[in-house]
């Protein structure tokens, strides 16, 4: 059994104005927007350019989004609803194994590297900065958590152990090594983070350890 990252992610809620927008219109002008970000940084790309590549007015894009930043977060989050899911294969160090796997693989093509562009335009624009915690941050943290709490419900995993932490001592590195680029990101490297944290994680008593 596994859930999907439609599960994981809420679908995008821009902001609305005006009338209702046209499933079509919207659909798009979130493709034009990944199209662009493939070749060209979120900072040199306009909200005139993504009108025009989407076939669409500026006015029809200032509708339903405040800027051209929240329709690539909108964009990106589309992206990544189809790319990661969270598994359950009856191990919680397996389970993140492989979430982390995907996660590094979805995070180095060409959508997954707009991470590292939110995170940088973020730097000076506080509204985005907030909308990129609360809608990506947080809901997959929260469901990042239900691997966590099944690995402490089976045992495997001490519960005195702050989940939080733990999370960012296994997703910093791939963020870190993502912004600069000092060394790898692979699936050697992943298995090789996922198997020192949970060296300091494991209940030192689940059977088979």
């Amino acid at each position: 059994m596994s859930i999907s990252a439609a599960d994981i992610l809420p679908a995008p809620k821009a902001k609305r104005r005006g009338r209702q927008r046209s499933v079509e219109a919207e659909s798009a002008i979130l493709h034009a927007t990944m199209n662009l970000l493939a070749k060209r940084p979120l900072r040199d790309v306009t909200a005139a350019d993504i009108a025009r590549k989407a076939g669409v007015s500026k006015a029809t894009l200032y509708k339903w989004w405040p800027n051209k930043n929240i329709v690539a977060l909108d964009a990106f989050l589309a992206s990544m609803q189809e790319a990661v899911a969270i598994p359950d294969t009856g191990s919680a160090e397996h389970d993140f194994t492989i979430q982390f796997e995907a996660a590094i693989d979805f995070y180095k093509n060409s959508s997954g590297r707009l991470l590292c562009h939110f995170i940088a335009e973020g730097q000076s624009d506080p509204e985005l900065r907030q909308l990129f915690r609360e809608r990506f941050l947080k809901p997959c943290r929260q469901n990042l958590k239900i691997i966590w709490q099944r690995g402490v419900a089976r045992g495997e995993i001490h519960p005195s152990v702050d989940g939080d932490l733990v999370l960012d001592l296994i997703f910093g590195p791939m963020v870190y090594r993502l912004l600069v680029g000092h060394g790898p990101l692979d699936e050697t490297q992943a298995r090789a983070i996922i198997r020192t944290v949970f060296g300091g994680v494991r209940n030192p008593q689940t059977p088979g350890q």
